[in-house]
């Protein structure tokens, strides 16, 4: 697996349109479906990439003291699941019951919604204000497996504060890094 950092999509672009199936309730859902009414969490996730594994209990963490500050949380898998199997709906399923995910998974079988919003890799998050533009794309923090340094989640935490309280974008933002999306041939 190859390190690749995200690609640091420009400021203020709107979220794309998607409609994709969760494969923990099983219905089909929509951009809309799951935005805040004060901003949305975007997040390119996988199950077996070790840089989303190790990020995993902060991703939960954050999710959990932001959802009832009417921030909208989603996690989208793109991964080619006929050469990754771990990425299988039906293991997405388990892995977010396991983790007690508490927001949908949907799963990106064309990787079309990850090229819409030009993500590159696992974990890569994109913050989306009240208006679905965005505010905040990149890492969680800089802590990656094995660098000791420690996992607070204050990179995707201060960008969340900041929207909260109307003070405009984070502006030292960092690229995300993890595994490459496992693009289909």
């Amino acid at each position: 697996m190859a390190f690749t950092e995200s690609r640091m999509v420009g400021l203020q672009s709107v979220a794309p349109e998607f409609q994709l199936p969760d494969t923990i309730s099983d219905k089909c859902l929509t951009f809309n479906d799951i935005k805040g009414t004060k901003g949305t969490v975007v997040m390119f996730l996988c199950n077996h990439c070790p840089y989303v594994i190790h990020v995993n209990e902060e991703i939960v963490s954050i999710a959990r003291q932001y959802i009832p500050e009417n921030i909208g949380f989603v996690a989208i898998s793109s991964n080619d699941a006929v050469k990754y199997p771990d990425d299988a709906p039906d293991k997405m399923k388990w892995v977010a019951s396991l983790l007690k995910y508490p927001f949908p998974y949907l799963y990106d079988e064309s990787q079309d919604i990850a090229k819409a919003f030009d993500a590159a890799c696992t974990p890569d998050f994109f913050v989306y204000d009240a208006e679905n533009k965005l505010v905040y794309r990149g890492r969680i923090d800089g802590s990656r497996p094995g660098n000791s340094l420690p996992l607070d989640g204050k990179d995707l935490r201060l960008a969340l504060d900041l929207l909260l309280r109307g003070e405009g974008p984070l502006q030292k933002q960092y690229p995300s890094g993890g595994c490459n999306i496992k693009w289909k041939e």
